[in-house]
């Protein structure tokens, strides 16, 4: 019998190599809803191919127990690389690869046969360890590869010390040391972090050897430092062979608790059946009917991207009052995943908080984490998007941290004397009111984040901090320019940037959007609502025609500073351009299969933009507690949310635009919903049409209020 979970595919986005970044970079393997292990294949180690995966390379190098997925440029991870062999022993894993057929994957399962080996292999996962169990196509000695060296990242990255020991005849320990000498995130600028693993078979180990390059040895135990090491296992294979591992960041007793908790047996089905299981329980979180089969599938497969990361990170059995957390892409998650987040999984968000507090306050980071991996903030991107949620947090009531502590720390980067997230900019912000390094795009992005801090200030009463902050809110004013008509940069001499200065992965004509907090000052910056309207449409109009509307100068869905527009042509009376053009990318730019992401998955963000946006609603402004209303997909989609209620949004009529909508059965013409109303649940009910109404048109989206919330 068919279920929900079954329309869930992995290898939506699993590509790495189509032009102009304009592909997902997801790994197709089983994972457990923000699970620690991400057991997937691996078909290329090096350069730009952050997952390690690309659905159009032919052969398999080996399968590892760790992954970042949909992340840009070059990523890190992929430790603990596991491959079968049979025949000559070949411990170079590129050499060693093999073409592979007959690939199936599904929500926490995912089986391949390696045609050079002629060993069928099956992965499946738990939280903190995953289990492979291979069937050799013949009875007799067999090997099993272990790569302690391989590392994900710019060509030659790898583990800088690696150590092994053969704990009995069952089981193999051991540890990966990586340091940025080492390569891995962005070139050698990310974290220092050590993989420990405990790791079991099934079967007897006939012989034990380990190599460090081309040295290899038959010693119990070893420690290298090696740009290539590992071991390798030699079997008596009768049957299935299973090989088990639990994975920790502390210790090798951790990794050794978490096999233990996770995979005490060896039923290889029962743990893919558990694995189904759980993905199949996160779709109840956001239910749909109707749509045609491709659009259930995508949206399926969006549900399960957006609650991969931030991934638990602490062990089986710690007890510090929250899990702990980590891959944090604060600039892209901030946006929608994380107010997804909000709605129907509240711990995720507490967690992170936490997380980022405990960061801060042990002296790991200074001032709050942008982008967190393995404990350091990679200092990636632009903006202070930690402040962002937090703040969003505490004016939805969620406060499972401490707030005052949060509130403290948030104005320490906002304010000084920490220096904000754009690390070096802070003096200029204060002085000349702008930032100058890279100063468009973190003008207007630290302009929303202290509009953030300003309702923060105003839940706790803090009226001097509330006028400082809304008064630096307004910073996005001074890098507008009148001769151009529109956004640009400026140089610390009050000069004016080029066009093509000053924004990070954007321009100017998308950059200059991103003024959430204040649409009606952009605006009456932009010249009045038909100004306005006709500059925003002209933006959608001049995107270049395409299936998957990949990377361009125009509406570039491939990554995030544009994805508030659409639907900001309400806050100008135009409610129907926002359904017109939110249909149109979800439509557009997303689909199904490897290239089925337009650009980067980004840790959940692409796909969170894509849950709002077929449900009918977006967060504008995550922080002001207003979903804007769009053009559902669905004829019935239902939410329900950390708090034991469920808000569901029908349609019923053919046609993207809202002719009539009805709020818990009173009519309604107002074209957004509040925070509030969506998670006391209740339904609302729309009538579309084929052809533009004037529905919603007579209202303006205004800021939303700040009280203390219940439960702070």
């Amino acid at each position: 019998m068919t279920h929900p979970v079954d329309d869930i595919d992995p290898l939506i986005g699993a590509l790495t190599t189509l032009p102009d970044t304009a592909c997902g970079k997801t790994f197709p393997g089983p994972v457990l809803p923000f699970g620690l292990v991400q057991l997937s294949p691996d078909t290329i180690s090096g350069g730009d191919h952050g997952s390690g995966y690309s659905a159009d390379m032919d052969t398999i190098e080996g399968f590892s127990f760790t992954h970042l997925g949909g992340i840009g440029c070059y990523g890190d991870l992929g430790n603990l690389q596991v491959m079968p062999q049979t025949g000559l022993l070949i411990t170079d894993r590129v050499e060693a690869n093999s073409p592979y057929s007959n690939q199936v994957v599904k929500a926490g399962y995912y089986s391949v046969d390696l045609d050079r080996y002629q060993v069928r292999t099956e992965l499946t996962a738990k939280e903190r360890a995953g289990i492979i169990r291979f069937t050799y196509a013949a009875a007799g000695p067999a090997r099993i590869k272990v790569d302690l060296a391989r590392r994900v990242g710019f060509d030659g990255s790898h583990s800088v010390e690696q150590s092994v020991e053969l704990v009995d005849d069952h089981t193999v320990e051991g540890w990966m040391r990586c340091d940025r000498s080492g390569g891995g995130w962005i070139c050698g600028n990310g974290p220092e972090y050590t993989v420990f693993f405990s790791l079991r078979l099934s079967q007897p180990i006939a012989a034990f050897a380990t190599w460090d390059g081309d040295d290899i040895r038959h010693d119990a135990a070893r420690t290298t430092a090696s740009a290539a090491a590992g071991f390798f296992l030699e079997l008596d294979v009768s049957g299935p062979v299973l090989l088990k591992a639990g994975i920790s960041y502390t210790s090798v007793e951790g990794a050794r608790r978490n096999l233990a908790h996770d995979l005490p047996g060896w039923d290889f089905d029962e743990v893919a059946a558990d694995a189904r299981a759980a993905w199949a329980a996160v779709l109840e979180k956001v239910e749909i009917e109707g749509g045609t089969a491709e659009q259930r599938q995508i949206f399926r497969t969006a549900l399960y991207h957006t609650m991969i990361e931030p991934r638990r990170s602490s062990d089986a059995g710690d007890d510090i009052g929250y899990e702990r957390r980590t891959v944090f892409s604060g600039w892209d998650v901030f946006r929608a995943q994380l107010p997804l987040m909000t709605i129907i999984d509240e711990k995720v968000v507490t967690d992170q908080i936490n997380t980022l507090l405990d960061l801060t306050a042990s002296g790991r980071v200074k001032g709050l984490a942008r982008w967190e991996l393995l404990g350091v903030d990679t200092d990636t991107m632009v903006g202070d998007p930690a402040i962002n949620i937090i703040s969003e947090a505490v004016v939805k009531g969620i406060c499972g941290f401490d707030v005052d502590t949060a509130y403290r720390f948030c104005r320490e980067v906002a304010l000084g004397p920490v220096a904000r997230s754009n690390r070096n900019d802070l003096e200029n912000w204060l002085s000349l009111g702008y930032s100058v390094d890279i100063g468009l795009s973190t003008t207007l992005e630290n302009s929303y984040s202290d509009h953030a801090l300003a309702r923060f200030a105003s839940v706790l009463g803090l009226d001097d901090d509330v006028r400082l902050l809304d008064a630096s809110a307004q910073n996005y004013r001074n890098l507008f320019n009148p001769e151009a008509g529109w956004f640009r940069g400026r140089n610390a001499d009050g000069s004016w940037m080029g066009f093509d200065e000053g924004c990070t992965e954007s321009n100017p004509d998308q950059q200059g959007w991103f003024v959430p907090h204040d649409v009606a000052g952009l605006i009456s910056l932009a010249g009045g609502e038909i100004a306005f309207i006709e500059r925003l449409n002209a933006i959608f109009e001049n995107t270049p025609p395409a299936d998957l509307m990949k990377w361009n100068d125009f509406y570039n869905h491939s990554n995030e500073p544009v994805h508030q527009m659409a639907f900001m042509f309400t806050y100008a009376g135009a409610p129907w351009l926002t359904q017109k053009w939110s249909r149109y990318v979800c439509d557009h730019g997303y689909g199904t299969g490897p290239e089925g992401l337009g650009g980067n998955e980004d840790c959940g963000q692409m796909s969170a933009w894509y849950i709002f946006a077929a449900a009918g609603l977006y967060p504008v402004s995550p922080v002001d507690k207003q979903y804007i209303l769009g053009s559902p997909i669905f004829d019935r989609t239902t939410f329900r949310t950390s708090r034991n209620t469920t808000f569901t949004i029908t349609r019923e009529g053919d046609g993207i635009y809202v002719a009539q909508a009805r709020l818990n059965d009173h009519p309604t013409d107002r074209p957004w919903l509040t925070h509030e109303e969506l998670i006391a649940g209740g339904n609302l009910h729309l009538t579309m049409s084929p052809t533009p109404t004037d529905w919603g048109t007579k209202h303006r989206p205004q800021a939303g209020d700040c009280h203390l919330p219940s439960g702070c």
